[in-house]
């Protein structure tokens, strides 16, 4: 099994409530994938509650292997999630996969 553990940092917004809703969409489109990427074995967003890091997101996937992950990465919804709800915030990236 490999997980697949990604970090965003999102840009600045107007308020807190404006963050809170990207984000949530944001949550919403990639959990939502469990149900159309057979590859996915879990999917998981979760957001930091500690006000002094620097990362707002964290993405935890679960999949059989790094094949299943480049299947992932590139599978038509998953694309469109990261083009239409990340990549408008993203304002930094971190990303990490490993064996277990």
């Amino acid at each position: 099994m490999v997980r697949h553990i990604v970090m965003f940092k999102l840009k600045e917004f107007t308020s807190p409530a404006e963050k809170l809703e990207k984000m949530q969409a944001i949550k919403s489109g990639l959990e939502s994938l469990i149900d159309v990427i057979d590859v996915l074995r879990l999917i998981r967003v979760d957001f930091n509650c500690n006000p002094d890091e620097a990362w707002d997101l964290i993405l935890t996937t679960e999949l059989d292997s790094l094949e299943d992950v480049k299947t992932y990465a590139i599978h038509p919804d998953h694309v469109a999630v990261a083009k239409e709800l990340i990549g408008p915030y993203k304002a930094d990236r971190a990303c990490v996969d490993y064996e277990y």
